[in-house]
Parts: C-alpha cells; structure tokens; sequence
C-alpha cells in the first residue's frame, strides 16, 4: 500500500482526489492543510469530514512551511502537493505573501523530499503560468509568459522542481490545471460565485464584455490525471497540461447556469482587471498519450452535478462571505 502526503487535501481539488484514492484501498493517505482564511474552514472541514471513519486517513493541521516538524510523515513514498495561496487577483496585492508560500513551501517539501527520500513528488501548476501567450492551445513546450505574482509563482515552484530532480533524481511531475470546477469548489471561483448570486437574486459582476473563454474542466478528469501521474515513471521531470481541450466564453457558461437553476441571472459590467487573461485553452495531447489522460465530463453534466452538491449544501456554508486574504 502506497503512503501518500497529500497537501492542502481539505481544499476542493485535495479532497476530491483524496476521495477517490480512499475509495480504492490501495494508498494511505496524510492530508496536511493548514485551513487557510481564504474561505471559509467550514467548508473544508465539510470536505473532509467522512475521512476520519476510514483508518488509511491521517490529518495533520499545519503550514506547509513546517513539514519537517511532523516525525509522524515516515515511510512516505509521493507527496502530492496541491496546497497554495490561491488567485490571481489577490496575489497582485499581496505579491511577498504569495512567494513565500507558493514558492517557499514548494521548496520546504522538495527538501523534505531529498532529505526523507521521496523519489516521487507531483506538483499541482496551473493555466495561468501560460498567461496571454497567442499560441493556442498552449503547449506545455510554449514560452511561458505569467503576468500574475501567483502565475510567477507556480512556475518558479516548476523550475524548483526541475533542480532538485536533475540534482537530487527526484522525479518532479507539474500538472497544469486549467479552470476546475465540480462540487467542493472553492466559494472564490466563478462558477460557485455564479450559481450562489442567481440563488440569492444577487447581480453577478463582469469583468470586461464577457468575451473572455477557459477551459473548463471537471474535478473527476483532474483527479484521473492526477492518479495516473502517481505512478508515472518514464522521465524525471515532466510537464503535463490537464484541460478539456474546449473553451467556452463567459456568456455562454452564465447562460449554461441560467439553464439549470432556471433562472436569469442579474449582471454588471466593470472594466477588466489587470492579471486576468482573456483565454485558456489547453493542449492534452502529452497527457493522453503518455497518462492515458481522457476527460470525458461535458460542461453541462458538470454543471448539473455542482448544482446538486451546492443545493444540498449551502446552508451550511458561508458562501455569501466575501473570500479573505490572511
């Protein structure tokens, strides 16, 4: 049985996959997540609670920062590391706070790695280290042009990874998500903020003309390429990008979700912000062939499926609150 570190497993993304991989008795899983003031702890602790019944579950509350306190952690064979100061838009007022998370928690756990002998470290990249590149889809042999300090951040954390695996032979895989979305998603995100605003009769803000497209995609086609990079083994630094493969504009995924809660949405009209970019597009040819990578979710049943876990619980959430930055 595999034993797994999971980092910042009680966010959408971790928990998740964290699901999935008890759900299959074959991996021990150590969750450690600091519960982040982002949102709200609430909705992580949702997320998490079902896994204390199962003993391959371990929880350890801490910053990512100070995983070589933890004696605990022996005998880990990957670390997958999801946790991060999330945004784009935060990161740019908050630029020092997101290096010395993003970037100096990535390189705390690739220490930790080299000094407990962790050969298998997969890293959680993102879309936005693309940034406005005109070259769609983006290819993961693209130049890489981020204009966000969280941009920057992830992809310094990739070069960090490409070190320590060319000098320390830890292989380091970065997965290059592009815009997930699916139940647990964070209160933050587009679409629980749209879904939330329709509920409550709220206008939905727009930033520019609504032109803007991403690749969406579904939580459970991350976590299948997620899965298969655990055990990939046929280089010691890779990049992957996990997308959908079709972008879809911002009007027409607001008229998708007027379509399920059967309802108009209220909108309002801002200037565009500076960090965003106006599309995301991923090329997956690399993860399909060498991950066995097939996102399958359309945009609609994904949708449909978020509807219902938000439905089931909102009331429990403080999804009105405004996201906070610690």
């Amino acid at each position: 049985m595999k034993r797994i570190l999971v980092t910042g497993g009680a966010g959408f993304i971790g928990s998740n996959l964290i699901k999935k991989l008890l759900s299959t008795g074959c991996y021990h899983i150590t969750c450690l997540d600091n519960f982040d003031n982002f949102y709200a702890r609430e909705q992580k602790e949702l997320n998490i609670n079902n896994f204390f019944n199962d003993a391959c579950f371990e929880f350890i509350e801490d910053d990512i920062r100070n995983v070589h306190k933890h004696a605990s952690l022996d005998n880990i064979d990957v670390i997958i590391h999801l946790a991060a100061k999330a945004g784009v838009r935060p990161s740019i007022q908050e630029p020092e706070l997101y290096q010395n998370v993003n970037i100096g928690g990535t390189q705390a756990l690739l220490e930790f790695a080299r000094k407990r002998n962790i050969k298998q470290f997969l890293f959680a990249s993102s879309s936005s280290v693309y940034g406005v590149s005109p070259n769609v889809p983006w290819n993961e042999n693209d130049r890489m042009l981020p204009i966000s300090p969280y941009a920057c951040s992830k992809y310094a954390s990739e070069m960090f990874g490409y070190t320590y695996s060319h000098l320390y032979k830890i292989r380091f895989i970065a997965l290059r998500f592009f815009t997930v979305y699916g139940p647990a998603q964070r209160p933050d995100l587009a679409i629980h903020k749209f879904f939330n605003c329709i509920h409550q009769k709220k206008p939905i803000t727009i930033f520019g003309n609504g032109d803007t497209a991403r690749d969406y995609t579904y939580i459970d086609d991350i976590v299948q390429g997620i899965i298969a990079a655990i055990d990939y083994d046929a280089s010691d630094f890779e990049v992957f990008n996990l997308g959908n493969h079709r972008t879809v504009s911002l009007n027409n995924l607001i008229r998708n979700i007027e379509q399920i809660c059967g309802s108009r949405a209220i909108l309002q009209y801002y200037p565009e912000q500076p960090g965003d970019v106006p599309l995301t597009y991923a090329d997956i040819g690399k993860a399909v062939s060498l991950l066995n990578y097939k996102p399958s979710t359309d945009l609609l049943s994904g949708l449909g499926n978020f509807y219902n876990w938000y439905t089931k619980n909102h009331q429990l959430l403080r999804v009105g609150e405004t996201y906070k930055i610690s």
